[in-house]
């Protein structure tokens, strides 16, 4: 599956641990479609899942973190994600972005 409007970057902790951060700033006509996909990616991460979702430091293996908010005629979106390296890049290949 291809991402229209979010695109992922991406950074490793060097021991295992990653972190994918997406944003996405569109007019409101938009922002049904950039929702959308951050749903889609997110239910893809539930679906995969590594392990329990919560925070590292409590002992979740995953974690997602979703904002949205607006400025004047924009609105931005952003998703960041943390977990296991190879799940992430795995997220990354299955929606069409390099790992």
């Amino acid at each position: 599956m291809h991402l229209d409007y979010l695109s992922f970057e991406s950074s490793d902790d060097g021991e295992g641990t990653g972190s994918w951060d997406a944003m996405a700033s569109v007019r409101p006509a938009m922002l049904a479609q950039v929702l959308a996909e951050t749903q889609t990616v997110l239910a893809w991460a539930e679906a995969n899942s590594p392990g329990p979702r919560g925070p590292l430091d409590d002992g979740g293996v995953w974690d997602a973190d979703q904002h949205t908010q607006t400025e004047g005629d924009w609105t931005t979106v952003t998703l960041t994600l943390t977990g296991p390296c190879a799940w992430g890049d795995a997220l990354l290949t299955h929606f069409g972005q390099d790992a």
